[in-house]
């Protein structure tokens, strides 16, 4: 299967927000022959708490301009360490340092190519 055109895009925009909130290592990965609920995962890493809420905030807003909302959001408000946003196509984690270290989706999903976020 290959990625929609759509999706890269909604997945630009996602990373986009999520570096104007000074996000850290932002990589998208394309699960569309996966055969799962998404076509990418987008992961970044925020510094502490208040970091992964306006880094949510910031997406929310950003993709809401575009007429997107999350279908689904878990991890907000407290001390979850890490917050998904379900846009459908795409899934977006914000997870802290150990956190991302520690379930390493990356590597759980590294047989998945990256997708080019700039340029």
């Amino acid at each position: 299967m290959v990625l929609k055109p759509e999706s890269i895009a909604l997945t630009k925009k996602a990373a986009a927000a999520a570096e104007e909130k000074l996000a850290k290592d932002v990589v998208a990965l394309d699960l569309s022959n996966q055969g799962i609920l998404a076509d990418v995962f987008l992961i970044v890493t925020g510094a502490n708490d208040p970091q992964l809420e306006a880094i949510s905030t910031e997406i929310q807003l950003q993709l809401n301009k575009v007429g997107e909302k999350p279908i689904h959001r878990e991890g907000a408000g407290g001390s979850s360490r890490w917050i998904l946003l379900d846009y459908g196509d795409l899934i977006v984690h914000i997870q802290h340092p150990e956190v991302r270290e520690y379930y390493a989706l990356e590597r759980l999903w590294s047989d998945c190519p990256k997708i080019e976020l700039h340029g």
